[in-house]
């Protein structure tokens, strides 16, 4: 743990973040970029107003331990509102093993869940632990084909180091391994009614719990 302290899961906070948050976004990216970088792999850049525009609109999640920053994932959308994905999950290195992955992949689909009852949500990962936590959610591996045909959405994979298989193949196939969420009513998390509240301020209209 950082400094030799004991953190217990208790005292981390994950909650769907707002403008307050934005002081994070730069440490989020950094880590963000780290992380791609320890794995070899590359990622869709993100600017800080992107993040921050996603904080501001109850789009992302983050976990902290008092006023460090933990965790993070945010939420998009495709294909005018039919697709939705959650991006971007990492934690930060200090508090790694402590489940906070997926207690943010669970608050982050539930999120997606209510906002968008009706929205496919789909994953591409070549992360083992992601894949698991998504199969634990519901997900079902499925063909590139099933994915949205979002040109937005497929600009993204552009940044990364095996963008050219993607291509090669026509977007038919990568190392990355697809997965399709189709909507039902579990979920796995509790959002606060003040955040659906919120939602519903940004959104103008109220929120079915």
């Amino acid at each position: 743990m950082h400094n030799g302290e004991e953190e217990t899961i208790e005292e981390i906070k994950v909650l769907v973040a707002d403008e307050t948050h934005e002081k994070y976004v730069d440490t989020i990216l950094q880590t963000i970029a780290d992380a791609a970088k320890d794995r070899g792999t590359g990622i869709a850049k993100r600017t800080h107003e992107y993040v921050a525009n996603k904080m501001r609109e109850a789009k992302a999640v983050i976990a902290l331990v008092g006023d460090r920053f933990a965790g993070f994932s945010y939420i998009e959308t495709w294909g005018n509102k039919k697709y939705v994905t959650t991006s971007g999950l990492i934690v930060h290195p200090d508090f790694r093993h402590l489940g906070i992955a997926k207690r943010i992949k669970d608050m982050t689909f539930t999120l997606a869940r209510m906002r968008w009852p009706h929205a496919k949500i789909f994953s591409l990962t070549s992360g083992k632990a992601v894949m698991k936590m998504n199969t634990a959610l519901g997900y079902q591996p499925v063909t590139f084909d099933d994915l949205t045909d979002d040109e937005a959405f497929w600009r993204g994979c552009e940044g990364c180091v095996n963008y050219p298989v993607l291509k090669e193949r026509n977007r038919k196939f990568c190392i990355c391994t697809a997965m399709l969420f189709d909507p039902e009513e579990h979920l796995p998390a509790k959002i606060p009614q003040e955040v659906l509240d919120r939602i519903a301020a940004l959104e103008g209209h109220a929120i079915e719990r």
